[in-house]
């Protein structure tokens, strides 16, 4: 319960001053903290300006430090230029061109380790703004919705002015400072700055859906702003038990914990707690905020410390990148040698969740930009670009058009999972590019346009007779070592039933024509199972279109370890299932006559099968019943 002004105002009159004898402490060459993004103190910001504007000559070279600004930024101006000279942990929309033009300063470092900057003296700080709740009955007010780096500037700065605003919402955890720990306070109540991405699109929304598939039930999850974390959050709905550590509390996740999706039950560290620094949300969100005990917002060397996020069992961590390259390295700070943003939380994060147990780092993006003429997966960062993430830091990558997996890939394999969730319009000039630069085989095949479109409509789920589930997808341009690995399991005589000989040596010539299909003359479905978090093939099946008799020859193996448990069966009934709505007749096929188990998954498929033995093999022909 909060305790009138008034009262505070009688008990301490000298912290209730005059703006202009406020702002009379700031001497030449002094450093100003000023609140971060949407709790910026914008009346203070504001009062300031104009306190400048009146006595142009009360200070010079006053040094502005925050982490991110959504409001004006005035002091940027250049008619302010002897001022101030304006310096950013993290860059934001108003101040990018400022820094790009060398009017501004930007100082890239892990957010995680500003306050120990301010706690060591090595960055200092002579007056801080910051905007706080009401006072309660004991003198304390709240950061509210930023902490973050708030704190420790109002530890250490020399002159603490606050905001009091009876709009921010009182935050529990770490966020209290004590009115006597405050040497100026200026009520002013307004509007906080709300923080709302753009709308979600289609490529968004898909982009999503593939992220939630990585989510499992009871994951403690950390996710960044803006559309594509909008999006991944608006997926969550049909997950359970799910618990936050993160930097950044936004609407999706208040949503969530409406919902219940998000109870914190099952974390293992602050249990029953959502924990987060900061806040940029819509109104709604923070009155969510204001003294809930389901939420703590703790200081940004705390809840971004790798070592605290790495404690968490299953942390899942999810962030966006500007680019990413083929070899798995990524920026989310710069475009080429333009500074777009900074260092940010991000590699805090998705480190803490590489070093989890059970933890997965995820790597969202758009495939392009610049409506679909850039690419965003390129063969190697743009010059001047900053690695945000290098090469063992993501273990998903994930764009509109798939997952690609690269933890413990080595160069060719991650090459070729980014190409396949390339724009297609973009994949001919990365295969290209990645052959001359030797990241894969130089005469890696491709094949461009619609036919080698990968056909993601065919993915299916299925559970065999015997009761396992398998997951049947088409082959991808990245399989060859997932399916070297197949074939290689294969006995001698499951070698020689499918291929009709023993293939003691598969080279890459030969693998390659297995996975470069033309989707719209051939079907290779693969029978995956998931152990690790790594797909295996456990089965292959396929068929090749015969257009002068409109039917097709089918063929499939399925490992040694995993026969007799119905894959054959249900792999066989997908691609008559897929023939069918091709148009297509039936199949042919050539069967070694001791191959009594594929005969019997051939003769229990429901065909019209007439069947001939010449030179020592089974033809069949097999049509398809109406």
């Amino acid at each position: 319960m909060s305790q009138p002004l008034k009262y505070w105002r009688e008990l301490y009159p000298g912290k209730f001053a005059p703006e202009n004898r406020i702002f009379s402490h700031i001497h030449r060459g002094d450093k100003i903290f000023i609140g971060s993004a949407c709790a910026e103190p914008q009346h203070l910001v504001q009062a300031l300006i104009r306190f400048v504007e009146l006595n142009p000559k009360a200070f010079f070279d006053a040094e502005v430090l925050h982490v991110r600004t959504l409001g004006v930024a005035p002091y940027t101006d250049g008619k302010f230029k002897q001022n101030f000279r304006h310096n950013s942990f993290f860059i934001g929309d108003s101040t990018r061109e400022a820094v790009n033009k060398g009017l501004a300063d930007y100082t890239p470092i892990f957010l995680s380790q500003v306050p120990d900057l301010f706690f060591r003296g090595l960055e200092k700080v002579d007056m801080a703004l910051l905007q706080t709740s009401l006072p309660d009955v004991h003198g304390y007010m709240s950061l509210g919705i930023s902490v973050d780096i708030e704190m420790a500037a109002a530890e250490m700065a020399s002159t603490v002015v606050a905001q009091v605003n009876a709009r921010m919402p009182r935050v529990h955890g770490n966020t209290f400072i004590h009115i006597d720990n405050v040497d100026y306070i200026v009520p002013c109540d307004e509007e906080l700055l709300e923080y709302k991405p753009r709308a979600d699109t289609e490529i968004v929304r898909r982009i999503g859906k593939y992220v939630s598939q990585l989510i499992e039930d009871g994951d403690t999850i950390q996710v960044g702003y803006g559309a594509i974390p909008n999006a991944i959050l608006a997926n969550l709905a049909g997950k359970k038990n799910l618990g936050v550590h993160t930097e950044l509390i936004s609407d999706g996740i208040v949503d969530l914990m409406q919902k219940g999706v998000v109870d914190n039950s099952r974390k293992n560290l602050n249990r029953g707690k959502t924990v987060a620094t900061f806040c940029m949300g819509s109104r709604g969100t923070y009155e969510f905020l204001h003294d809930n005990p389901g939420v703590e917002f703790r200081t940004i060397d705390y809840t971004n410390n790798p070592l605290v996020i790495a404690q968490h069992e299953n942390m899942v961590a999810i962030n966006s990148a500007i680019e990413v390259d083929l070899t798995g390295q990524s920026t989310a700070e710069s475009i080429g040698k333009s500074f777009y943003s900074g260092v940010g939380g991000q590699a805090d994060f998705m480190r803490g969740a590489v070093l989890a147990k059970g933890g997965k780092s995820i790597l969202a993006l758009q495939s392009t930009a610049s409506n679909s003429t850039v690419s965003r997966i390129v063969p190697f960062l743009r010059e001047g670009a900053g690695a945000t993430l290098i090469r063992g830091d993501i273990h998903y990558v994930v764009t509109e058009y798939g997952i690609a997996y690269l933890h413990g890939k080595n160069i060719r394999e991650r090459a070729m999972e980014l190409i396949a969730i390339a724009h297609p319009r973009h994949r001919p000039a990365l295969v290209a590019e990645a052959r001359e630069a030797g990241l894969i085989y130089h005469d890696q095949a491709f094949i461009p346009g619609e036919k080698g479109l990968y056909p993601e409509e065919l993915e299916t789920h299925r559970t065999t007779g015997k009761g396992l589930s398998i997951f049947f997808r088409p082959i991808k341009i990245c399989d060859e070592p997932l399916l070297k690995e197949f074939i290689y399991s294969l006995s001698d005589q499951s070698l020689y039933r499918r291929f009709l000989s023993t293939h003691y040596y598969i080279p890459h010539e030969q693998l390659q024509d297995l996975i470069v299909i033309d989707y719209l003359r051939e079907k290779t479905i693969v029978a995956v199972v998931c152990q690790n978090d790594t797909e295996q093939i456990v089965g292959l099946g396929q068929y090749f279109t015969e257009q002068h008799t409109f039917t097709a020859e089918v063929a499939f193996a399925v490992r040694d370890d995993y026969h007799n448990q119905g894959i054959g069966t249900e792999l066989l009934a997908y691609l008559t299932y897929l023939a069918r709505r091709q148009g297509l007749l039936g199949f042919t096929a050539e069967v070694l006559p001791d191959n009594l188990p594929m005969l019997r998954v051939f003769e229990k498929g429901g065909f019209d099968l007439h069947r001939k033995t010449t030179a020592g093999i089974s033809e069949l022909k097999m049509t398809f019943k109406n």
